[in-house]
């Protein structure tokens, strides 16, 4: 399979400096490996995603210089291969319903999960259907016990990183789905969770390189976990660090960081940009 990796932002807000360095380190790495360059737009979050972040994006990316394959996979016009994803894990008794709430489980912001991994079991069957019937919300929960029943144990996962995770992690690694606990693979506010989207995006898209921030780099345990239960194929992965700012902070949407379109009203030029990043 030829080479092919992806940038997938979510229009959540504008685009910074640290999206930029991610976007361009994925895109030179297909030209030089003759490969495809895909662009996804990951909106699945209903509730913050707006269609002038999107268009900011696009209109960002090609002021970069950066074009990419037709048509853009929208993860919002695709809901039903995740909920039949999400359906198939249910049959087979992978998943179960959660009635805890956020700040029963503890969790603050990003990564929307709780600080101990959180490991739980269905309800017995009674007080699932009164709950129900009372209307009370819950979310789908992968169930690390039964995917390790189901797998015969977690040793035989393992991904290969062609970068470095936080710690210099590289080549081949054992895979660590505990470290997630139980997550969320659906519910009601977000519909579709992150993880479930974009393994089953990456297998669609045929991405062979996930080339990604050093950030999501515990991501691609439970990730790798997902393709295993859904028998899709595991992409090689690439983790690059992150570009911070004069106060030694990453750059991130939530602390307003400075936005490519600033930039540009500034007058700052695509290739200056490039030479400040180095790609």
């Amino acid at each position: 399979m030829s080479f092919a990796t992806r940038f997938a932002p979510s229009p959540t807000g504008y685009l910074h400096r640290g999206h930029a360095f991610s976007a361009l380190t994925a895109f030179r790495a297909a030209r030089e490996a003759g490969g495809r360059f895909v662009l996804r737009i990951e909106d699945i979050d209903a509730t913050r995603s707006r269609p002038e972040y999107e268009a900011a994006i696009l209109e960002d990316l090609a002021w970069l210089g950066l074009d990419w394959e037709q048509p853009v996979r929208r993860q919002s016009e695709h809901l039903a291969d995740y909920h039949a994803a999400i359906e198939t894990l249910r049959e087979r008794g992978l998943v179960y319903r959660c009635f805890k709430t956020r700040k029963e489980l503890d969790i603050g912001r990003a990564p929307h999960e709780p600080a101990v991994p959180y490991r739980g079991a269905p309800l017995p069957a009674r007080q699932e259907a009164e709950r129900l019937a009372r209307g009370e919300a819950f979310a789908w929960r992968l169930s690390l016990d039964a995917a390790e029943r189901a797998l015969g144990g977690f040793s035989n996962l393992a991904f290969v990183e062609e970068g470095a995770g936080p710690d210099g992690e590289t080549g081949l690694i054992q895979a660590r789905p505990e470290t997630a606990g139980d997550i969320v693979l659906a519910r009601k506010d977000v519909g579709v969770a992150y993880h479930l989207a974009v393994v089953l995006d990456d297998a669609l898209q045929g991405i062979t390189h996930v080339i990604r921030g050093v950030d999501l780099f515990e991501a691609a345990h439970i990730q790798r976990l997902l393709q295993a239960l859904l028998d899709l194929p595991t992409p090689t992965y690439r983790h690059h660090g992150l570009l911070v700012g004069p106060d030694g902070k990453r750059y991130a949407k939530r602390d307003k960081a400075q936005t490519l379109r600033e930039l540009r009203a500034a007058g700052v030029t695509p290739g200056a940009l490039r030479a400040e990043m180095g790609v």
